[in-house]
C-alpha cells in the first residue's frame, strides 16, 4: 500500500502542479498600504507527524475536519521553522512522510462583512508538497518547498455565522522522489526477516540537509475586489538620467485609471505617468550601486501605483508601493559590470548551512555516484544558477559540463583543492587554483566566479557553538578501534558541550554531516545524513591531556574508530 501510494504521488505531481497555483497571475508581496490589511500568522501551530505504518493515518481519520488536538497529542512548532532542527525527538530529525501544522485565527470583523474585500492567504514557503483546509475545506495544494503559493479565501470566511474563526490545517509530505527538488528515491525493504513491513529509507543523492517544514512566514492579507495584480518594473540609464520602464497587470474590473509616481528617498516626486504600461524619466537619478561601490549605497525610490476601478457598487480604489533601485547590469569577456562599473564579488557559498549567505544554492543537485555508490563529489549533469537578473552561470564539474559554458555568460568553479584530491596538501593549493582559472578563461574568455571552496571549515575558526556542536573526548592513548558501539563510554567530556549525556533520554550531537546518538553517556548509533561519511573533523581543545574522538562510518554501522589527537584542521591518526 504504501508503495502503491508513493509511486501514485509522483505520477500525479505534475498534474497536480497546474491545479496547485491556485491564483493565476502575479503575487506581489503583501504590503500594508490605505487599501491594504495583513495579519501575521507566524508563532507557535499545533504540529504531529504522522508515524504510522503507511503515513496515511492523517488522511484515513480526517484529522483535518477538526481541531488537531483532538485526533491525538500535538507539539508546539514554531513557524517559520524546519521542524527535523526544533524538537528533543530523535524520530523528527530523519522523518520522511506527512506531517501536520494548524493554526486557528480570529479574523476583524470588516474582513467577513464587508463583501469589497477579498481574503487572501499566502504561505512563503511549505516543502516539499502540501495540501491546505480551511475551516475543514480542501483549499488548495502546491508541490515545491522553495516558492511561495496563496490562495483566496474570501469565499470560505465571508459566510455562516462562525467565519470570523478560522482553522487553518496545512499537511506537508518531504518524500523525494525523482521529479523533486531536491531529487531522491524510496527504497523499501522486503525482507520482513530483518525489517518490519513496510520498512522503507529515504536515498538522496545531494550533499546537503533535506530540512523540511513551514520554513517562511504565513499570513493573510486583503485587497479590494478590483485590484492591482501585478508590477513589473525594468530599470536603465541614458547619460545622466534614469528610466524606469512599468507594466501594471489589473483584476476584478475592465474600467479602471491608474496613476504612476516616482518618489525619491525624501518622499519628492520626481516623475509620474498613467496607463498599464510607460516609461518614466529621472533625470540626475541617483544610482542602485552596491556595498563599497558607492558612498550612499542600495538607493531605492518608491513607485507608487493607485487604481480606481467602477464596480457596480460604487468606485474601488487600490494602492501599492513598490521599492525600485535604478541601475544596469552588464556581463563583458572579462568583468560583470554594475551601472557600467566593473563589480568584485565579495563572500562564497558556504557549505552547507549558513545563515547570512551571499549566494543561494540551488535544489536541483543530484549526485551521480558510480555503479549506484553514492560516491561523494559528483556534480550533477546540468545545474544552473541566476546572477543579478543576467541569463545564468554554472557551476561545473570539468568531466560533465564542458558543454555548457559556452552557453552561459559567468562561470562559477566550485573548488575543493587538497580535500577531494592530494588530500591534506595545503602548499597545492594555490598553485592548482591559479591554473584551474587560467585554463578556464583561456578556453571561454568569460568571468569567472569562485562560488564554493574549503571542506565545511572556517579559516581560522576554532570555536564550536553548544547549539550546533557537541563533543566527547576520551583519555590519552585510549584506543577504541576494536570497541563494540554501545561500549564507547566517554571519560572525560567537555563541560560546555556536555548537554543530556547523563541523562537516559538519547542526546544527538550533530558534528558536521553527522549525528551521533548517546544515551546515558553510551555512545549507541551514528546517524549518517549524508553517507558515506568518511573523517569528522569537529572542534580543537586547548587542553593537551584530551583527545577527540574521530572516525569513519559507511551508513549507519562503525567501521572504523580510533582516538586521533588534533592541534589544527588537519586531523592525523
Amino acid at each position: 500500500m504504501a508503495r502503491r501510494t508513493a509511486v501514485a504521488w509522483a505520477a500525479l505531481g505534475p498534474l497536480l502542479w497546474g491545479c496547485a497555483l491556485a491564483l493565476q497571475g502575479g503575487m506581489l508581496y503583501p504590503r500594508e498600504t490605505p487599501s491594504r490589511e495583513r495579519k501575521e500568522l507566524d508563532g507557535l501551530w499545533c504540529f504531529r507527524a504522522d508515524f504510522s505504518h503507511n503515513r496515511r493515518r492523517g488522511f484515513e481519520e480526517q484529522w483535518y475536519r477538526r481541531p488537531l488536538r483532538e485526533s491525538g497529542p500535538t507539539l508546539d512548532m514554531p513557524v517559520p521553522s524546519s521542524f527535523n532542527d526544533i524538537s528533543q525527538d530523535w524520530r523528527l530529525w530523519d522523518f520522511v512522510g506527512w506531517v501536520w501544522y494548524e493554526r486557528e485565527v480570529i479574523l476583524p470583523e470588516r474582513w467577513t462583512q464587508d463583501l469589497s474585500t477579498r481574503v487572501v492567504l499566502r504561505i512563503g514557503s511549505a516543502h516539499a508538497y502540501a495540501i491546505v483546509w480551511v475551516n475543514g475545506v480542501d483549499t488548495l495544494e502546491h508541490e515545491g518547498g522553495y516558492l511561495p503559493f496563496e490562495a483566496d479565501i474570501s469565499n470560505l470566511v465571508q459566510v455562516g455565522p462562525l467565519s470570523s474563526q478560522l482553522r487553518i490545517t496545512i499537511a506537508i509530505n518531504n518524500t523525494l522522489t525523482p521529479t523533486t527538488l531536491p531529487p531522491g528515491t524510496i527504497q523499501y525493504k522486503n525482507d520482513t526477516s530483518n525489517y518490519p513491513k513496510g520498512y522503507f529509507v529515504q536515498n538522496i543523492y545531494f550533499d546537503f540537509f533535506n530540512y523540511a517544514g513551514l520554513q517562511r512566514s504565513v499570513l493573510l492579507y486583503t485587497t479590494p475586489t478590483a485590484y492591482i495584480d501585478d508590477i513589473t518594473v525594468t530599470t536603465g540609464v541614458e547619460h545622466d538620467s534614469g528610466l524606469v520602464n512599468y507594466q501594471i497587470s489589473v483584476k476584478g474590473s475592465n474600467l479602471f485609471e491608474l496613476e504612476v509616481r516616482l518618489l525619491d528617498a525624501e518622499n519628492k516626486l520626481v516623475a509620474n505617468g498613467t496607463g498599464t504600461q510607460g516609461q518614466l524619466k529621472v533625470p540626475g537619478a541617483r544610482l542602485w550601486w552596491p556595498y563599497l561601490m558607492h558612498k550612499r549605497p542600495a538607493y531605492l525610490y518608491s513607485l507608487e501605483v493607485r487604481l480606481t476601478a467602477q464596480m457596480s457598487p460604487g468606485p474601488v480604489s487600490d494602492f501599492y508601493t513598490l521599492p525600485v533601485g535604478i541601475r544596469t547590469v552588464a556581463v563583458t569577456e572579462s568583468q560583470f559590470l554594475i551601472n557600467g562599473k566593473p563589480f568584485y564579488f565579495h563572500g562564497v557559498n558556504k557549505h552547507e548551512d549558513a545563515d547570512a549567505v551571499l549566494q543561494q544554492r540551488v535544489p536541483a543537485e543530484p549526485h551521480a555516484g558510480d555503479g549506484g555508490s553514492g560516491a561523494q563529489g559528483q556534480e550533477p549533469p546540468r545545474r544552473r544558477d541566476v546572477v543579478c537578473g543576467q541569463r545564468a552561470c554554472v557551476r561545473p564539474r570539468i568531466c560533465r559540463l564542458l558543454l555548457e559554458a559556452p552557453y552561459v555568460d559567468v562561470i562559477c568553479v566550485n573548488s575543493y583543492y587538497s580535500w577531494y584530491n592530494d588530500f591534506g596538501h595545503l602548499e597545492l593549493i594555490q598553485q592548482q587554483l591559479a591554473t584551474q582559472f587560467e585554463n578556464w578563461y583561456k578556453t571561454y574568455q568569460k568571468p569567472i566566479i569562485q562560488s564554493e571552496y574549503g571542506a565545511e571549515a572556517i579559516v581560522g575558526f576554532h570555536q564550536v557553538s553548544g547549539v550546533e556542536l557537541s563533543v566527547c573526548v576520551f583519555s590519552r592513548g585510549r584506543d577504541v578501534t576494536h570497541l563494540p558501539r554501545p561500549a564507547l563510554r566517554p571519560l572525560h567530556c567537555s563541560p560546555h558541550f556536555s548537554f543530556g549525556l547523563s541523562s537516559l533520554c538519547p542526546a544527538h550531537v550533530r558534528l558536521g554531516p553527522l549525528c551521533l546518538v548517546l544515551r546515558g553517556g553510551l555512545l549507541t548509533s551514528f546517524v549518517s545524513r549524508q553517507p558515506p561519511i568518511t573523517c569528522a573533523q569537529v572542534v580543537f581543545l586547548a587542553n593537551p591531556n584530551l583527545y577527540l574522538f574521530a572516525f569513519e562510518t559507511g551508513s549507519f554501522f562503525v567501521t572504523k574508530a580510533r582516538v586521533w589527537w588534533c592541534n589544527h584542521c588537519s586531523l592525523q591518526p
